[in-house]
């Protein structure tokens, strides 16, 4: 992703593009599935994940700004670059958005999610999130075990979850 300080919502692509592969992703500890929005619900597939994963809690979020009080401060603080202490766990129903996770040599990449895609961020990767311009985007949360939010923004090179 280019370094442009431009609309956070626009695809910041390097100029020329570099498409990083899910192998790449992978390396770095970030997990992906396209798997049915539509039928979420029943979905074989996602019901296997969540119990090899023992992801035990879910919940339903809707960002945009008809739906969430102080929707432009969210985003700035969803933007922040952190980490946390376990994984980040996001399953794109509708909408879209960006994730940018940092690579090994702390370059930002930025991965699109769109309906069908479920993301995993590994524990204390540096990342950020906002959406794109359609400005909506409808996420399943899932948890191991009761649901956390803290973020710790950078720097924080001494948590346990970056070593």
């Amino acid at each position: 992703m280019d370094e442009s300080k431009e609309d956070q919502r626009l695809p910041h692509r390097r100029n020329p593009n570099e498409p990083v592969s899910l192998e790449h992703l992978a390396e770095l500890g970030v997990l992906y599935w396209h798997l049915n929005p539509k039928d979420y619900e029943n979905d074989e597939e996602l019901k296997k994940i969540r119990e090899a994963r023992g992801y035990n809690y879910m919940d339903l979020l809707d960002l945009c700004p008809e739906k969430v009080a102080n929707y432009e401060e969210k985003l700035r603080n969803f933007y922040t670059e952190h980490i946390h202490a376990d994984e980040e766990i996001r399953y794109c129903l509708e909408g879209r958005g960006y994730f940018d996770v940092r690579d090994k040599d702390d370059r930002w990449i930025r991965i699109w999610i769109k309906g069908g895609d479920l993301i995993i961020l590994p524990a204390g990767i540096y990342h950020r999130f906002t959406l794109d311009t359609s400005n909506y985007v409808k996420l399943m949360r899932l948890f191991l075990g009761e649901p956390v939010w803290t973020a710790y923004n950078r720097p924080q090179e001494d948590h346990p979850a970056r070593k």
